[in-house]
């Protein structure tokens, strides 16, 4: 995780209660500069290692972007760290990961977490390093290990553990701190023998250290030299080695890929308030730490730093960790708004953390997470590192994770199409990340073809809306207007806009909707789109070939070459056929936002589907698993349609519908799980919350977590769930609906899970603590919020809390039952 407020630009030109008082703003027409004669990539002077897989296939790069056998490729990365994770999980997380549209996991491999105490390595049950490779290979993922040996993620001396510090110098080349690390790297070269990606396995690659910008003796590039000399001596011969690329880092050419990242928020900023604009929305031309208008201390990433090399990320957040004194809480809309502002800057490798949340291991000399007590600048949570990630600690969907989808199918489909596109700016850019009079956007184009990227989003702002919206494009073929009528954006809209885009022979001269994915079924390939909420859905086709264009909904206009489909619905989906007098043929399907982020592609009967359900899905081979929170009903459709009821867990009801679509529909019993709460002790007073120390980068202390003996004034109740998980349910979920400041459930002294309050319930997962028997002295601890705390909650949620005094309220308990319905995706 980014280690200090870098990606916030703190900008004092207006303030967001003046720029929320914006009415909505015509927008000027928007030139964007296109024409000049595509280049093609030249080679990079980063020098892979063993790039050749047994069977022939290849791994590569160029200055703009990487390949696979040759051809562009723009892969989709999430961070799952398996040791967070109990391994009995593994696997449906990695295929929740891949349905999402994830086809690179990347893992810390936390020193802390394997040799807590010296030469005593622990790479059994959830720390198999080796059986979580062996899965991501199961199911075709490649795996990028993140090595460190510091690692930071949230752990204690960033994974480096105490003995080792006890030793020594750490993170220069320092003679007994190398020969340590050399050690711990044999261990991880061991326990991936034969799964690299010259065996035919799935590591493709590893990042050294993390945010490593030293230059004291020792450091700086010929640290980060001898520990790759040292990762390379212990059999990790990978295509791609990395360092992260923030913090004025330390890069040796040649040798390492710097890879980027930002987040929605700064957990570690020292504000009690909203914080200003965040530059991760808007577009980084020119640089790769920060937004356009330069960087905060340290380095910038100027545009002669890194052109040399793809512009690849591993830290884009798909949420945040709260930390004990900032609590923010991470809309969807705050993390996929992210995607067309990176995406249009050049991004080439779309990095997402975490992907995948989890918890702390227990220790077993203590715990094990980062605190201000052992001299890191925030307090997190003892067991949770949930992150608001895409998928919960406990694997539950968030919205956020139908969202990425959206554009992670996009980048599967098209991603090799996309990966060689130049960036292009508009010849007005804001002038901060506080400038929100400026629309933001950029264009990707190779030639003539490319792709519309808009953002119309800042979290914690309110942009106006950019009415009568259009954008000249400046191509070497001439001038497109995009689209040809202007359009209303309205305030929070962000989206990817495709232009002379070419659909197996038929050209798509511009879309108003976004392009989602593309599926071969019956013979005739299907183009996916859906439409932007609240904008005028079109799209345009060059009329060639005598074309002819069938919709089934909206308006269809000629005009100037082109056949315009317009007004397509945004309330139902809308199918179009094109066909011409050479008989080719292509059908197009437009979905509305919500039917799209409910879509599935799986494999079912022999063919592509797409699989419309708004319940948890996850695939492999032969099984289409669908979950479902508190309702036992499941509902589902599927395009094309299918002939013949599959198989399943519970019996399936079969209906045809209208345009091609098949409905499938079962109902499982009704579980409802016993549950009793009883109150054991009232709360008493908690003590005032002490101030950590400054720090030079943060010269305000924070608020410091409670020593344990506060816990000693927390309210105590007692919970009884039963012992072992109702028959028919893949989960029970606790639903602890609260006020206070922290909430801990333990078995008797055991910690299960804890949570800083934010103001959103706390949701627990109980399968791992009913599996384990460990359910029958559940203990639930809330220590009170005292109203003097200097903590940072979200204005809604601090409005509700009382001046003066403390606050400790348990609203309700809930048990939540997961039901769960498979089905047999093979004939």
């Amino acid at each position: 995780m980014l280690n200090i407020a870098l990606n916030v630009v703190r900008a004092a030109t207006l303030s967001l209660a003046a720029w929320a008082c914006l009415v909505p703003m015509a927008s000027a027409q928007i030139q964007i500069d296109a024409s000049a004669p595509y280049t093609s990539p030249q080679p990079t002077v980063f020098q892979p290692g063993a790039s050749t897989s047994p069977d022939g296939h290849t791994l590569g790069l160029n200055q703009r972007y990487l390949t696979r056998d040759g051809k562009p490729w723009l892969p989709v990365m999430g961070e799952f760290h398996f040791s967070r994770v109990p391994s009995s999980e593994w696997e449906e997380e990695i295929l929740k990961m891949k349905a999402g549209g994830v086809n690179i996991i990347a893992a810390y491999i936390i020193w802390l977490h394997h040799e807590e105490i010296e030469r005593h390595f622990d790479w059994s049950g959830d720390h198999d390093l080796r059986r979580f490779a062996q899965l991501c290979a199961k199911h075709h993922m490649d795996l990028y290990v993140r090595i460190g040996p510091w690692a930071h993620g949230e752990v204690r001396h960033g994974g480096i553990p105490d003995w080792v510090l006890a030793k020594g110098p750490t993170r220069v080349n320092d003679p007994v701190y190398l020969a340590l690390v050399a050690k711990f790297y044999a261990a991880i070269g061991e326990q991936l023998q034969g799964m690299l990606w010259k065996d035919g396995g799935p590591v493709i690659g590893a990042q050294l250290e993390n945010e490593y910008s030293s230059r004291a003796p020792g450091g700086g590039e010929a640290h980060i030299l001898k520990l790759k000399q040292l990762a390379v001596a212990s059999g990790l011969d990978l295509p791609f080695y990395s360092v992260t690329g923030w913090d004025g880092a330390a890069v040796p050419a040649g040798a390492v890929l710097p890879v980027f990242g930002g987040y929605p928020d700064a957990p570690w900023d020292a504000s009690l308030k909203d914080l200003p604009p965040n530059e991760v929305y808007t577009f980084r031309f020119g640089n790769r730490v920060t937004g356009n208008m330069g960087a905060i201390g340290g380095r910038s990433s100027t545009a002669g730093s890194y052109q040399d090399t793809p512009f690849i990320t591993a830290e884009m957040g798909g949420g945040i960790q709260d930390t004990y004194h900032r609590r923010p809480i991470i809309k969807a809309d705050d993390v996929a708004a992210i995607f067309p502002v990176m995406l249009g800057s050049g991004v080439n490798l779309y990095g997402t953390y975490m992907f995948q949340g989890g918890e702390n291991p227990d220790g077993q000399l203590s715990t094990l997470q980062e605190s201000q007590a052992t001299g890191y600048p925030t307090d997190v949570p003892v067991k949770s590192y949930d992150f608001q990630a895409p998928l919960s600690e406990f694997g539950q969907e968030r919205e956020s994770f139908r969202k990425f989808k959206l554009v992670n199918y996009f980048l599967n489909a098209f991603g090799d199409r996309l990966a060689p596109m130049n960036p292009h700016a508009p010849a007005l850019l804001p002038t901060s990340p506080a400038d929100l009079s400026v629309p933001r956007l950029a264009v990707r184009s190779q030639g003539d073809h490319g792709f519309l990227f808009v953002n119309n989003y800042v979290r914690n702002a309110a942009m106006p809306a950019r009415m009568a919206f259009q954008v000249k494009i400046a191509l070497p073929g001439g001038e497109l207007a995009l689209p040809r009528q202007p359009v209303d954006i309205p305030s929070g809209s962000y989206f990817i806009w495709p232009f002379h885009l070419d659909m197996n022979g038929f050209e798509l001269r511009y879309g108003t909707a976004q392009l989602f994915t593309k599926i071969a079924a019956e013979d005739e390939p299907t183009y996916v789109f859906f439409c932007v909420p609240n904008i005028r859905c079109e799209l345009s086709f060059a009329d060639q070939h005598s074309l002819a264009v069938h919709t089934s909904s909206g308006q269809i206009q000629r005009a100037d070459g082109s056949i315009i489909v317009t007004g397509l619905s945004q309330s139902s989906d809308t199918i179009l056929s094109l066909e011409n007098s050479e008989h080719k043929a292509v059908r197009i399907l437009v979905l509305t936002k919500e039917h799209a982020e409910n879509a599935w592609r799986v494999r079912l009967g022999g063919s592509e589907h797409l699989l419309f359900t708004t319940r948890q899905f996850f695939a492999d081979d032969n099984t289409i698993t669908l979950r479902s929170d508190a309702d036992p009903a499941f509902r589902m459709s599927l395009f094309p349609a299918l002939t013949t009821t599959p198989s399943g867990s519970n019996s399936l009801a079969l209906k045809q519908l209208p345009g091609g679509f098949t409905e499938l529909s079962s109902h499982l019993p009704s579980v409802q799980p016993a549950l009793n709460v009883t109150l054991l002790r009232q709360p008493g007073d908690a003590p005032p919350v002490k101030i950590g120390p400054a720090l030079s980068w943060r010269p305000q202390g924070v608020a410091q977590a409670p020593e344990e003996e506060a816990f000693d004034k927390a309210g105590l109740w007692k919970i009884t769930l039963g012992n072992s998980l109702p028959r028919g349910l893949s989960n029970v979920f606790l639903l602890v609906d609260y006020t206070g400041d922290i909430g801990r459930l333990s078995n008797g002294t055991h910690l299960l899970d804890d949570n800083f309050f934010n103001g959103d319930p706390w949701d627990i997962g109980m399968r791992r603590s009913l599996e384990h028997k460990q359910t029958e002295d559940l203990r639930l601890q809330i220590l009170p919020l005292r109203a003097d705390s200097p903590i940072f909650l979200e204005d809604r949620i601090r409005k509700t809390l009382p001046a003066t005094g403390q606050t400790v309220q348990l609203r309700s308990v809930r048990a939540i039952p997961q039901y769960q319905l498979t089905l047999r995706s093979t004939p």
